[in-house]
C-alpha cells in the first residue's frame, strides 16, 4: 500500500484521524488535519477554496445528494433539468467514494499510544 502523504508539509498521514481530504476544481487531496487549517487560513479568494469531504458533514452531504440524484434520476421532476441537477448532486457523492476508496481505505482507524 502506498503511504498516503499530505500535499502541504509532504510528510506522511499515519491514521485517519489526522486526515483530510479535501476538494477544489475536480482534484481531491490528502492533508494533515493541521495543514489543512493552515491551508484555510492561508485563502484569501474563492479559487482557492478546499472544501473538506471526510467527516461527519461529508458524509450528511454525500447522502442527502445521494438521495437528491435518485430523486432526480428516477422522476419526472424538472423533467430535462432534474436529470442535470442529478448529475451534478451524484458528483458530490463520486467524490466522497474516491475519498473513501483511495485516502481512508489504506489507513488504520487510530494509533493508541
Amino acid at each position: 500500500m502506498n503511504p498516503s502523504i499530505c500535499r502541504y508539509c509532504y510528510k506522511e498521514i499515519e491514521n485517519r484521524d489526522q486526515l483530510v481530504t479535501a476538494t477544489n476544481m475536480l482534484r481531491v487531496r490528502s492533508y494533515h488535519y493541521v495543514c489543512f487549517n493552515e491551508i484555510e487560513t492561508e485563502t484569501k479568494t474563492f479559487w482557492g477554496f478546499w472544501t473538506p469531504i471526510n467527516g461527519v458533514s461529508g458524509n450528511i452531504r454525500s447522502v442527502i445528494m445521494l438521495g437528491l440524484a435518485l430523486w432526480m434520476f428516477f422522476t419526472n421532476s424538472l423533467g430535462a433539468i432534474g436529470d442535470l441537477i442529478g448529475i451534478i448532486a451524484l458528483f458530490s457523492s463520486l467524490l466522497r467514494g474516491i475519498s473513501y476508496f483511495f485516502y481512508e481505505r489504506k489507513l488504520p482507524a487510530y494509533k493508541h499510544k
